[in-house]
């Protein structure tokens, strides 16, 4: 089989990894790729949203399969073009990618079909949300409406802070189109974790629970970024909150797009939280999550080639976990996720670390000159490894995150430190 995989990220060079182990597998490229990625597979010169480039060169190579990872080429509608050629691609319709592209449509839809969500409210003038957040108080929860590669969210504690984010969404144009409209939502307070699933119109096949982290510094300060590290298992949920999350939360949004008209087929993410009222939906995304990604896909026993192909052809398809603990951390250039400083810069000692048998590096944006890996972008790479428990996962990491310099990237050092309170209690 030849696959292709859409995209430049260390969601992509997870991917890429976990379908190079598919023995179906002759020949993999990646589009645009990157670096790290280009050690496994062919790079191709095309971006993720060159969709009649995208279609050309799949006819040209014959790729059997296509796998999409960003949603930004799910919401040009690449899914639509390789459907209408003929060829095979595991990822959602442009229609359906909208519970990603737009989040006032994601929570219009959870009003209707009953998906427990936070109360919200949708503005694009400034002036009426700014007395709507007045009226509501704070902590409160402002979304530019459209994708802003995970950072067109903020939790405002302050009302200054609320203001500040309004005046950058709908005054400033900060997010450009992405933050002509907000929605704004009620604060959810709880354990926040990660649900995935293999969804192909209404059958869905869960994965691994898992916990994101989205504030780029210790003790979950800071601004909200695309993603600092993650683990999995999650102790802090429950397999009784765990179920009722697939039931009224993942299971019913696959429903809710098939009886839309707009089936779903894909990686479906569901941002959740576990209030004190049960499990509530944060946000809906159109594909797998990042970093989650990174530390799920190494856990994954089955070949995720073959499960790809059983879904597409409406088979159960196995799916086997491995019980060994993973967690991920980020590197990130020095000033995310704001402008970053370290441009160009090596990350002294990460050459070193992927000759590590427990430590797995998974690249984003980074870029190899004379042998050494400098910063490409705002996450860096993701370093990843598996254990029998959680603790020793992290003490695996922190031992390894030792041999590095600071000079170019920081990460935080607390991931998994709440899975690992709970264990103590």
């Amino acid at each position: 089989m030849k696959v292709l995989v859409i995209g430049r990220g260390g969601r992509e060079h997870a991917l890429v990894w976990k379908v190079a182990k598919s023995p179906k597998v002759t020949e993999i490229f990646a589009a645009p790729g990157n670096d790290g990625i280009a050690q496994l597979a062919t790079c191709v010169a095309i971006e993720e949203t060159a969709i009649e480039q995208l279609v050309t060169f799949a006819l040209k190579e014959k790729i059997d399969l296509t796998i999409v990872g960003p949603e930004n080429s799910l919401s040009a509608g690449v899914v639509d073009a390789f459907l209408a050629a003929g060829l095979a691609i595991f990822g959602p319709t442009q229609a359906a990618a909208q519970i990603e592209a737009s989040k006032q449509y994601a929570k219009d839809l959870m009003a209707k079909y009953d998906i427990p969500t936070a109360a919200y409210a949708v503005f694009t003038a400034y002036d009426q949300a700014w007395e709507y957040v007045k009226t509501q108080g704070v902590p409160i929860v402002i979304k530019a409406d459209g994708l802003a590669a995970g950072k067109g969210v903020v939790v405002a504690t302050t009302l200054e802070e609320a203001q500040q984010a309004l005046q950058s969404m709908l005054i400033d144009a900060s997010f450009g189109q992405a933050g002509a409209r907000v929605v704004i939502e009620e604060c959810l307070v709880g354990e926040e974790f990660s649900f995935m699933a293999f969804v192909h119109g209404q059958a869905v096949y869960p994965m691994l629970l898992s916990q994101d982290h989205k504030r780029a510094y210790d003790g979950d300060l800071g601004p909200n970024t695309g993603g600092m590290g993650a683990y999995s298992d999650v102790p802090q949920i429950s397999e009784v909150a765990r179920q009722q999350a697939l039931e009224t939360i993942m299971q019913r949004m696959a429903t809710a797009l098939v009886t839309e008209g707009r089936p779903f087929t894909g990686f479906l993410y569901g941002g959740c939280m576990l209030t004190k009222t049960g499990v509530k939906t944060i946000e809906f995304n159109a594909r797998f999550g990042d970093p989650e990604t990174e530390i799920l896909l190494p856990r994954l026993e089955s070949d995720l080639v073959t499960i790809i192909e059983d879904i597409l052809a409406d088979k159960t398809p196995e799916i086997t976990w491995s019980n060994q603990q993973s967690l991920g951390i980020c590197l990130a250039g020095l000033g995310y996720p704001g402008t970053v400083t370290t441009l160009g810069q090596p990350i002294v000692g990460l050459e070193t670390l992927a000759d590590r048998t427990h430590i797995q590096v998974f690249h984003a944006g980074t870029k190899l000159q004379d042998k050494h890996w400098t910063v490409n972008g705002g996450r860096a790479a993701f370093l990843v490894t598996q254990a029998p428990t959680l603790a020793q996962a992290q003490a695996q990491l922190k031992e390894a995150l030792a041999e590095l310099s600071q000079t170019a990237v920081f990460w935080r050092t607390d991931i998994g430190d709440k899975a690992l309170l709970k264990a103590k209690e």
